[in-house]
């Protein structure tokens, strides 16, 4: 039997759930909100520490605008700078959208977002260096 593999959240993806919270807690759907914490423990967490690579790789999707390249760019320069052979690799749930980081051994849940929403928030996750 393999190794179990390191699973840590970042102070974005908790912020990220406590919004998912207050949303659900508004919505008067606090349910929605107590399953997706039983997915994110019974399933994708379990997962990842098993199979730390299945998520698809975020930075090989397609381009489609200058825009979208030159994020792509300043993302695979902002994860080469903490790890050369770090990766962003998206993990997709019933109702949402996981991005997380495997760096040297390490998978960093990031960002959670349900499928509605646009896109994960990457200036929040990586702030332009000074």
């Amino acid at each position: 039997m393999t190794a179990k593999h390191t699973v840590k959240l970042t102070g974005n993806f908790e912020r990220n759930l406590e919004e998912l919270e207050a949303f659900f807690v508004e919505a008067e759907a606090p349910h929605a909100f107590d399953a997706l914490l039983d997915e994110l423990t019974g399933t994708v967490i379990p997962n990842l520490e098993s199979f730390p690579g299945m998520g698809r790789l975020f930075l090989e999707r397609p381009t489609r605008s200058v825009e979208v390249a030159n994020g792509m760019a300043r993302l695979t320069k902002q994860l080469g700078s903490l790890a050369k052979d770090g990766e962003l690799r998206e993990y997709v749930m019933t109702h949402y959208l996981l991005l997380y980081a495997r760096i040297k051994g390490t998978d960093y849940l990031l960002s959670i977002r349900h499928q509605r929403q646009l896109s994960f928030d990457f200036q929040t996750l990586w702030p332009a260096s000074p």
